[in-house]
């Protein structure tokens, strides 16, 4: 059972911690509305006009996730001053109830995109991410897995930072492959918060920060569409903002999948964020 609890707050959580980004000449951030530190309560089900101003408590569209996913309005909620998505066994099934929560609006480059984040515990994938509609450009802000079981000691090390491309009939699917798509810096990811950014600078330049430090940058069209799936527009579409869990097929189909006493496990089958704030590049005023 998880316990619910008021929580005020008069500032923001991310007050005083800079964009680690610099925004672009002749432009400065402008903080959008839809950032929240969920200093509020949202219980699994009747969210509150401060969670639905912002977020749908689903998916951006009727999907039910990949693999042995299936998200559920009732798995996200906001105790205090965090946002969790958690993870339950479907009675009678072998899938794997996840909560999914999407931005309401659309955004586009230039972005600046962070979220304060503890991963779950388990070999599913924790990820803030952005989405087009059409589901061809995606952004990955964070994707991680927390398991620290015997096996899984790679990936619990390492954060996943990348992009996709596709093409959805005849479905062709692009990422970097390279080794800086993973990060790793020594840490246990599952043990705390972290800070996971993206600066979505324009369609052709992605900069990711992790705890305001800038560990990768990605430009160009061999890296960001080496198969012109974008018909040379690379990562121009808006997005929406999509916070959830999954049991992935490429890692359920090999038997990584959460047991049952795992998913019971509620230090383990929690994924909490802290804040997530997004500031849009405009025009200076003093331009």
């Amino acid at each position: 059972m998880v316990c619910f609890a008021a929580s005020v707050s008069l500032a923001e959580d991310w007050d005083g911690l800079e964009v680690p980004a610099s925004a672009e000449s002749g432009t400065t951030w402008k903080l959008h509305p839809v950032s929240d530190d969920f200093n509020y309560v949202a219980k699994p089900t009747g969210k509150p006009k401060e969670f639905t101003k912002r977020w749908n408590d689903s998916f951006i569209n009727a999907w039910k996730g990949p693999g042995r996913t299936e998200f559920n309005s009732g798995h996200s909620y906001v105790n205090d001053g965090h946002l969790g998505i958690h993870a339950s066994r479907k009675p009678g099934t072998d899938l794997v109830y996840t909560g999914a929560v999407s931005s309401k609006e659309t955004f586009r480059y230039p972005l600046y995109v962070e979220a304060s984040v503890k991963i779950s515990g388990l070999v599913l994938a924790s990820n803030v991410w952005m989405l087009s509609p059409d589901s061809t450009e995606e952004i990955d802000i964070i994707e991680a897995y927390g398991s620290q079981r015997p096996g899984q000691e790679w990936t619990a090390q390492r954060l996943h930072i990348s992009h996709h491309v596709f093409i959805r009939e005849p479905f062709q699917d692009y990422q970097p492959t390279d080794e800086g798509s993973w990060y790793e810096d020594g840490s246990n990811w599952r043990e705390e918060f972290h800070r996971a950014g993206v600066f979505w600078k324009d369609p052709w330049n992605l900069e990711y920060y992790i705890d305001g430090k800038k560990v990768r940058t990605v430009s160009g069209e061999s890296i960001i569409d080496p198969h012109g799936y974008t018909k040379g527009n690379g990562l121009s579409k808006p997005m929406h903002l999509i916070i959830d869990a999954e049991d992935q097929t490429w890692r359920s189909d090999k038997g990584i999948t959460p047991t049952d006493s795992e998913l019971a496990d509620l230090t383990k089958s929690i994924m909490w964020v802290d804040w997530i704030r997004v500031y849009e590049g405009v025009p200076s005023e003093n331009d």
